[in-house]
């Protein structure tokens, strides 16, 4: 099977972004969209320097040093895998403890732009509050030895402290997580951090640091032993190959001081309406993947596609999506909401893609306050009980009890699941335990009508089980 190369001259490139975070998503997006644009003949001084600030991170850095920092992304077209090697990254920063490497290249003049992926739980946000943990012991620790920092933002700052130093204009930071409102949450983190320490650097870089904000979308799956199959099926011996749908979108906020790729040649969207759009994307997609990750787990079903191939939890995902969530979604200039909806449920159910139910059900105490939660308040702010979303979340507490349907233990899937586990497991005789834990559910506990729907979901599906809640749910 064929493979597409790099359709320029690798060693014209020179570099103008600094990517912190090369996990599979960013591979199969960021670093795709520039070596597409590089293959047009423009923007060649934009290609990425990659970095990470974890010791699995190292891991990464060598694998991709071994293969000359080419990425091999296999799209999963329902109509057979597309292989190509994707050559917009030039570099790989030594990964160490005091982040030397990272924070000497992300010095360099020529890099306008560092760019992120370190996960929707990785931006030190206190749930309970949805603003910067100051006191979070790594951001502590950082502001302790701002020369010899721990953390991404860490690194940041202290590069922004040397360029304005010596003179040199500060580069654009742009996440590319997500979340709502990434810039402003970036720009949270990092001037909330240089404030325990500097408040003039923070001051300095309120005023002189731009944090776009952006939506991104590609589903993603984590790399295993059949990805790397697929990868040796077209020759390729790449220990780290990355798989992803067809389907790709970015959207964009056009702050960038320093400059950027023109990126718009190529399908970014710039637009001062990136909330909009992501909002459409967060409560649509990533609550959508909520709706069906939970009751997939309980029922022992592995892969997404055969989660949409159940009828109850495909018409479940269809009836929460029309009733509970397009109608608090706000317009989004040129959507049709309902089309995108149906766009949603086609790329879930793409048997090529193999994402699985784990992956969807991980980290749910991060997720569900960006991709639930606030649903649920819209519709009680409208006066809609949202059972459905009450529903998902009981499944959600029924899954951190830690066995599905079968009898089968579910290994531990959230940072803090120990807690969860704790919670649920208490939840199963007082439901009102899961809803009062204020970190995720804010005041919502303060609702006694609120709880009392999720103490009936939550009491009906361990009586009667997934199949009759979600039935009766579907009416």
């Amino acid at each position: 099977m064929k493979v597409s190369l790099p359709a320029y001259d690798r060693g014209r490139l020179t570099p103008g972004i600094v990517h912190i975070g090369l996990g599979n998503f960013h591979r199969a997006h960021m670093a795709v969209w520039l070596d597409d644009l590089f293959a047009t003949g423009e923007g060649h001084d934009w290609a990425i320097i990659g970095a990470g600030v974890r010791p699995a991170d190292a891991a990464m850095r060598a694998a991709m040093l071994a293969q000359d920092c080419l990425s091999t992304v296999i799209e999963l077209d329902p109509r057979g895998p597309r292989a190509r090697r994707v050559g917009s990254m030039v570099d790989f920063v030594p990964v160490e403890p005091a982040n030397g490497p990272l924070i000497a290249a992300m010095t360099g003049p020529g890099i306008r732009i560092v760019s992120l992926t370190v996960t929707e739980g990785g931006y030190f946000v206190n749930p309970a509050t949805g603003r910067f943990d100051p006191d979070a012991p790594d951001i502590r620790a950082d502001a302790a030895r701002p020369d010899a920092p721990a953390t991404a933002f860490g690194a940041i700052v202290a590069a922004l402290r040397a360029r304005r130093d010596a003179g040199i204009a500060p580069f654009t930071v742009m996440s590319c997580d997500n979340l709502p409102g990434n810039g402003q949450v970036t720009r949270a983190a990092v001037t909330g951090l240089a404030r325990l320490s500097d408040p003039a650097l923070a001051d300095w870089i309120d005023a002189n640091v731009a944090f776009p904000n952006g939506m991104v979308d590609r589903i993603t799956p984590a790399t295993g032993p059949r990805e790397r199959a697929m990868a040796a099926a077209f020759g390729l011996d790449d220990p780290v190959p990355v798989t992803c749908e067809p389907f790709r979108q970015w959207v964009l906020e056009d702050d960038f001081p320093q400059g950027r790729p023109p990126l718009e040649k190529v399908g970014v969207t710039f637009t001062p309406h990136v909330h909009a759009f992501e909002t459409m994307k967060i409560r649509i997609l990533n609550g959508g993947h909520a709706v069906i990750a939970y009751p997939g787990g309980l029922k022992g079903i592995e892969f997404v596609h055969e989660a949409m191939a159940d009828p109850l939890i495909r018409a479940f995902l269809d009836r929460v999506e029309s009733d509970e969530i397009l109608p608090v979604v706000p317009p989004v200039p040129g959507q049709d909401l309902s089309a995108y909806k149906a766009l949603i449920i086609e790329r879930f159910s793409n048997p090529e893609i193999a994402d699985t139910e784990r992956r969807l059900c991980l980290d749910g105490s991060n997720r569900q306050p960006k991709f639930i939660i606030p649903s649920i308040r819209d519709n009680l702010a409208r006066g809609v009980m949202p059972r459905g979303l009450l529903l998902e979340s009981a499944l959600w507490c029924r899954y951190c009890h830690g066995t599905d349907e079968n009898g089968a233990a579910i290994a531990p899937n959230d940072p803090d699941w120990d807690h969860l586990q704790e919670m649920a497991r208490r939840a199963r005789h007082d439901p009102a335990a899961w809803i009062g834990m204020r970190a995720i559910y804010g005041d919502l506990a303060d609702d006694p009508a609120l709880v009392a729907a999720f103490g009936d979901a939550l009491d009906h599906l361990w009586a009667q089980g997934t199949d009759a809640a979600l039935a009766r749910y579907l009416g």
